[in-house]
């Protein structure tokens, strides 16, 4: 486990662990959403400059986390009227608020057209099973994982037993990607006409062109957090090192032996006489080719 999560133990009627409140009522469990009595109900204001679809999927994420940790009708009930608030509080307009419902209610409950809101518990426990069969995200990313870890993980024959296929479909992707055009903008609300702009200029522009036939497509960046805009990081272990590399420690080592060279043949040449022949006598010239007056003077 993380060394920055803390556990701590508990013992009690009804504890909580993270965002799940546990509930024994007379020896049945019981499930809730868990709110901090000190947190803010805060989500992504409807000011805020985001796509449209961010709003939406914050609603119905709510929505399902609620239909998964609630085991009872009533618990349901009162955390759909928590997130209504929530959401209130945060500017959503009860309209969008109420079209996102629907429409979520709708994936499940098709009995009547009309009928768009769970109002009993049989209903409630058939949404919820249908809900607790599907995975969620993680989940999701988890199998993808350990699938591409099995498919690595094959023996070199079961690579060969397919070999066209793979080649075959990085040639389509390869294709696919040379007749399109991908074009991205960070998102704001006052270029909400952005797309059926850049859309109907390259249309003017390259109309009755092989250009054409590349397909173009504008997609959008959300905008970057103010927390991201103020907050600098630091800079990772690795960048912060002063790494030595090999080059410079094997020339420092050659520039400090050859100046002990040095200082000991002057020494020896101040205090020794020469009586010797000249051609044994010591000279620096002789010893030092140019390329080492070359090191010494890196």
């Amino acid at each position: 486990m993380a060394s920055n999560i803390k556990l701590d133990s508990k013992i009690g009627n009804s504890p909580a662990f993270l965002d799940v409140q546990l509930t024994n009522n007379n020896g049945t469990l019981a499930t809730s959403v868990y709110h901090k009595r000190a947190a803010e109900p805060y989500v992504t204001p409807f000011t805020s400059d985001h796509p449209r679809h961010v709003f939406a999927n914050i609603i119905k994420t709510s929505i399902e986390r609620a239909t998964r940790y609630s085991s009872t009708f009533e618990d349901f009930n009162n955390e759909r009227r928590n997130i209504k608030f929530m959401l209130l509080y945060n500017g959503y307009p009860l309209t969008f608020i109420e079209n996102e419902f629907k429409k979520y209610f709708s994936e499940y409950i098709s009995i009547s057209p009309f009928l768009h809101f769970i109002d009993d518990e049989k209903k409630y426990n058939h949404t919820r099973q249908k809900l607790l069969g599907q995975p969620t995200l993680r989940q999701s990313q988890v199998a993808m994982s350990v699938a591409q870890a099995n498919i690595d993980n094959d023996g070199a024959d079961d690579r060969l037993n397919q070999p066209n296929e793979s080649t075959k479909q990085t040639e389509n992707k390869t294709f696919n990607f040379d007749e399109k055009l991908f074009i991205h903008f960070t998102h704001e609300n006052r270029f909400h006409t952005y797309r059926r702009d850049m859309h109907q200029i390259y249309e003017d522009v390259f109309q009755q062109t092989p250009a054409m036939n590349t397909r173009l497509i504008v997609g959008n960046r959300n905008r970057r957090e103010t927390q991201s805009e103020l907050i600098r990081k630091r800079p990772t272990k690795a960048i912060l090192q002063n790494k030595i590399t090999k080059r410079y420690i094997s020339k420092r080592i050659n520039k400090q032996r050859i100046a002990s060279l040095l200082s000991t043949t002057t020494v020896s040449s101040e205090e020794s006489t020469c009586t010797t022949p000249k051609q044994l006598c010591i000279d620096v010239d002789d010893t030092f080719n140019d390329s080492n007056k070359e090191n010494i003077l890196d």
